[in-house]
């Protein structure tokens, strides 16, 4: 990380309590901080935290008197993953007590620290970080997976926000040339950190497609039932799982030929018999991958 001479009363020794929020759409808190305590720093309104159902967490921090993000701007958001201020980052240092992760921005790229006993760092064996993200208009947003902050369900953190910053020409190491460097902090006041609970709706199996084929069972020939369903959290379409098919000709069972995964598709397949045109064909097919299920029915008079 970025070796800063931090304002220690932004972000030393900042005891964990309940910090005032609205709450807005599901999966969605709105923080509102304290303006104008210094009119040269970057000031902090709102902080939007929200995450989806693959577990993707967005925090929006609103800086309107800085539209555009400036080379001598430098941000830090601190997070608390397992809400134990027992764990990482300890009491009496330059970060909050608890904190786990770190997500710094400088020089226009952002990067993610884990604490590991002594300061944050990367190294082997350390989460990915390949959702990593974040874009910049009127303030910044940032973006990460729930998954690579410790798969975080309850979670608290603090942001940083500075200006004025400066590069060592030899170590490129950044610095404040007048210290404190101009910064906002949300929460201020030693108040505590934000939490946010990371609520996820159960996974489910969506069916993308139901398909015929042919739109109607001919005696004598091939008939399918063809099912695409996908994750509901992640969108992905299954390519395996357990298919179940099951027909009747009337009152009587119809063997499925065959019932499995083709490409992206469940296929259930059946002969419907040569002597039973005019009769009703009545067929089901089955996705069931790991306790979830989708189904599909279908009835129509055979050719």
């Amino acid at each position: 990380m970025a070796c800063i001479a931090l304002p220690a009363a932004a972000v030393g020794a900042m005891p964990l309590g309940t910090a005032s929020s609205t709450a807005a759409a599901a999966n969605s808190v709105t923080y509102t901080d304290s303006t104008g305590e210094d009119p040269a720093a970057p000031d902090i309104t709102t902080i939007v935290v929200s995450n989806n159902d693959a577990g993707i967490l967005s925090f929006r921090i609103n800086i309107p008197n800085r539209p555009t993000l400036g080379q001598d701007m430098f941000m830090l958001i601190w997070i608390d993953s397992d809400n134990n201020v027992q764990t990482g980052s300890p009491a009496g240092g330059n970060d909050p007590p608890g904190a786990d992760y770190a997500m710094e921005l400088i020089r226009g790229e952002i990067s993610l620290y884990r604490w590991d006993g002594t300061g944050f760092t990367r190294s082997f064996g350390d989460p990915s970080a390949v959702t990593l993200s974040f874009s910049y208009t009127n303030g910044v947003t940032v973006g990460i997976a729930a998954s690579e902050l410790g798969n975080t369900k309850l979670l608290k953190f603090i942001v940083l926000v500075v200006s004025g910053i400066a590069f060592d020409p030899v170590t490129e190491e950044a610095y404040c040339p007048s210290s404190p460097c101009p910064s906002d902090a949300a929460p201020g006041g030693g108040v505590g950190l934000y939490p946010f609970e990371v609520k996820l709706a159960p996974t489910t199996l969506q069916v993308k497609k139901f398909t015929p084929t042919p739109a109607k069972p001919v005696a004598g020939r091939t008939f399918a039932l063809r099912l695409q369903a996908a994750r509901s959290d992640t969108g992905a379409l299954l390519q395996s799982g357990r298919v179940t098919c099951v027909g009747r000709i009337g009152k009587g069972a119809l063997r499925a030929q065959s019932g499995r995964f083709v490409g992206r598709e469940a296929v259930c397949t059946w002969k419907i018999p040569a002597g039973a045109r005019g009769k009703n064909f009545r067929g089901s097919i089955t996705i069931v991958f790991e306790g979830l299920k989708a189904a599909r029915s279908y009835s129509r008079a055979i050719g």
